[in-house]
């Protein structure tokens, strides 16, 4: 499958998988161990210039609860896909995959599945390139499936061209997607998900409405919200817990439960001596068929 000769131009990834990768290597070089999760290979990825860490996203205090945020989902997902491969779930499909580093930090568990990875066919090109020039390839259990989601029909139909087996359980993934879709496309991909083979886990981010935030949270939020509408990438979903569980129900998945920060925190966070956790805002949909 992936001796296949792919002509996608190759394009570069948007800058919040970009800041995603900064921030999960700031977390390695700034905060104390121990270390929440060790992912220095987004930034050779991304590559940025050596003054990147003066970059004011990326200021260490300003922004920390935010690198917080972004390692202990991270750490989370990862956990996950390691007891549901202990449980003999043997496909991952990473929506939105950005600059997701798991197959190349964790071969001892993703060697074990088949890794899709499924983003836009500029963003995976680009990764397909970066991944040959430093030296970690694309091995035959990683699956990079290009899909343009809004000039297609269903993914799913890219991921069975990729070998993905419809009839087996499957854990899915999607981080820092929910927020820039419609209610009506989340429900609609919750569906497609629901309809996976039974045992089938998915674990997807969702953003809180602010009043549901931290008030010390929310003027910072409120900051993010505007820029990301300035950049034309503007945040269209803000979901409650119970609503966000509902639309799942509706979906069709067996069962559905929320973790919050605040669980994130516990599991995470708790005793560390630099105090630092993350800060409200996300939360997530742990979902089954």
């Amino acid at each position: 499958m992936e001796n296949v000769v792919h002509h996608e131009q190759a394009a570069a990834p948007d800058s919040s998988a970009v800041r995603v990768a900064l921030w999960r290597a700031m977390h390695v070089l700034v905060d104390q161990p121990p270390h929440v999760l060790r992912d220095e290979i987004g930034l050779r990825l991304a590559a940025p210039d050596d003054s990147w860490r003066s970059r004011p996203d990326m200021d260490p205090r300003g922004t920390s609860g935010y690198r917080a945020a972004i390692v202990g989902r991270a750490r989370f997902i990862e956990d996950l896909v390691s007891e549901q491969a202990g449980y003999g779930v043997a496909q991952y499909v990473i929506l939105g995959a950005g600059l997701d580093t798991f197959a190349q930090r964790r071969p001892e568990i993703a060697s074990h599945l088949r890794v899709f990875e499924v983003d836009r066919p500029g963003a995976q090109a680009w990764k397909r390139q970066r991944l040959i020039e430093l030296g970690f390839g694309i091995p035959e259990w990683l699956r990079l499936v290009p899909v343009d989601f809004e000039a297609e029909g269903s993914w799913r139909e890219r991921l069975a061209g990729a070998g993905f087996d419809p009839g087996r359980p499957a854990i899915v993934s999607s981080t820092g997607v929910s927020m820039y879709l419609s209610r009506d496309a989340i429900a609609a991909t919750l569906r497609q998900i629901a309809a996976l083979a039974r045992g089938s886990t998915l674990a997807m981010t969702f953003i809180l409405p602010l009043e549901l935030l931290e008030p010390e949270d929310r003027p910072r939020h409120e900051a993010i919200y505007q820029s990301a509408r300035a950049a034309g990438t503007p945040f269209l979903s803000f979901l409650s817990p119970p609503e966000m569980l509902a639309l799942a129900r509706e979906a069709g998945f067996r069962e559905a439960r929320h973790v919050s920060t605040a669980d994130l925190t516990q599991r995470y966070f708790t005793g560390r001596p630099d105090g630092l956790r993350p800060a409200s805002g996300e939360a997530f949909l742990i979902a089954t068929t």
